[in-house]
């Protein structure tokens, strides 16, 4: 019994079980709890939320001046190498969506234009403003400039600044707001019972959510097998390292929010695990493989719904093109990126206004599924950017990576 009593204990120190656990007790009493506790719940996760978007343009900074600089002279190379590996991957996204689409887009009901009434709110917000130069990608861009310097000058001062400043941005992500993880869940939680969004997705498009979720889910294990080498056992150990991340993405519906998460997952599926301290924070903007999947694939049916046919191939050509440039320009957040796929869907896929108002609605009750595939998917990928990135400087070095010991026997590629 104090066996048992004791092996109850070790979980309940998981950060998963201590979720999971108060995500049951709050269905099982949610009907008890008077409208203003709900949006109580609602109103500290978005405060959670809200400090770690002030944080992240800081963090994602010293993250990928830290690792930029240990790159040494390598550093353009790897960003240029990331870059690429970044569009290659959404470009490959939307492709898959335009044939997935096509697969079965004469076994669904016809779309029907909806609107979503949200009455559910906060009962306060911080009341700052953030500007609009205090932003990921600012922070993306300041990391690379200030870890480009420190990898090729002389810069100890300012390398002492950002190692620094690395251990304490850390120190809060994973001391912090890591153990806030259960009470930030909790609250959009709450915000998807009271707004009833699962509901009306389930009740007006069950049969296109769950063929879009099978495609998703496919192309995401696929991802995780080309990443573990096509090795069943590390597939599975590297999808239960992120399983938290992706969890917690799908209730906040923020990708940015879980990058403490994401990173420490990633970490685990990777060689080297301080890698994914860069990857993360510089691919959680620009990699949105389940963006682009379920952005491709709405489009190709509203398309060939209110068009009568499916777009020609020259058409999704140039559409998948400058949607795949476009990502560069978007952030992680909730609608941060569809108001800028906006135009590209009126000018190459030639949408009309209730075209718009019915991707708009979509989005925004599949936001949740949006978010958690993206972080699900770039978490998988890095494990294949790290051999790509290893490979590359093997072939230029002409000498053999040290971390690539047996790497061949389970090289995904």
């Amino acid at each position: 019994m104090a066996a048992i009593f004791l092996k109850i204990l070790q979980g309940l120190k998981q950060r998963g079980i201590q979720t999971l656990l108060l995500l049951t007790l709050y269905v099982c009493f949610a009907s008890c709890f008077p409208a203003a506790i709900h949006q109580l719940f609602y109103t500290i996760s978005l405060f959670i939320k809200d400090l770690l978007h002030w944080m992240m343009p800081l963090t994602i900074c010293f993250f990928i001046a830290h690792t930029i600089q240990s790159f040494e002279r390598k550093a353009p190379l790897f960003v240029l190498i990331l870059i690429c590996f970044e569009a290659f991957s959404n470009l490959s996204s939307v492709w898959y969506a335009f044939f997935s689409a096509h697969t079965v887009a004469d076994y669904l009901p016809t779309f029907q234009a909806t609107s979503l009434q949200n009455e559910f709110q906060a009962l306060w917000r911080l009341p700052l403003t953030r500007p609009g130069w205090w932003s990921a990608d600012k922070g993306a861009f300041l990391g690379l400039l200030l870890g480009g310097i420190t990898a090729f000058g002389q810069g100890s001062s300012l390398s002492r600044i950002i190692n620094q400043g690395k251990s304490v941005m850390e120190w809060i992500l994973t001391r912090v707001f890591a153990r806030l993880i259960p009470l930030f869940v909790l609250g959009f939680a709450a915000q998807m019972q009271q707004t009833k969004l699962l509901t009306h997705v389930f009740n007006h498009y069950t049969v296109m959510v769950i063929w879009l979720t099978l495609f998703l889910v496919a192309y995401i294990v696929f991802l995780f097998a080309l990443g573990a080498g096509w090795s069943f056992n590390r597939m599975m150990t590297n999808i239960k390292s992120l399983l938290p991340a992706g969890g917690a993405s799908f209730t906040s519906g923020c990708s940015l929010s879980t990058m403490p998460w994401t990173i420490e997952g990633t970490a685990k599926t990777l060689r080297n695990p301080n890698l994914a301290k860069a990857l993360i924070p510089a691919t959680t903007n620009i990699q949105q493989v389940g963006d682009c999947i379920i952005q491709a694939f709405l489009c190709f049916l509203i398309y060939q719904n209110f068009k009568g046919h499916a777009p020609d191939l020259m058409t999704w050509l140039q559409f998948s093109v400058v949607f795949t440039c476009a990502r560069f320009a978007t952030s992680a957040v909730l609608g941060g990126a569809i108001f800028i796929m906006l135009p590209i869907y009126e000018t190459y896929l030639d949408f009309n206004g209730e075209m718009i108002a019915l991707i708009l609605a979509l989005n925004v009750v599949l936001d949740p599924l949006v978010t958690s595939c993206n972080v699900m998917a770039n978490g998988a990928l890095c494990r294949t950017f790290e051999w790509v990135w290893n490979h590359v400087q093997a072939f230029i070095g002409r000498t053999r990576p040290s971390n690539l010991v047996e790497e061949d026997k389970i090289s995904p590629l």
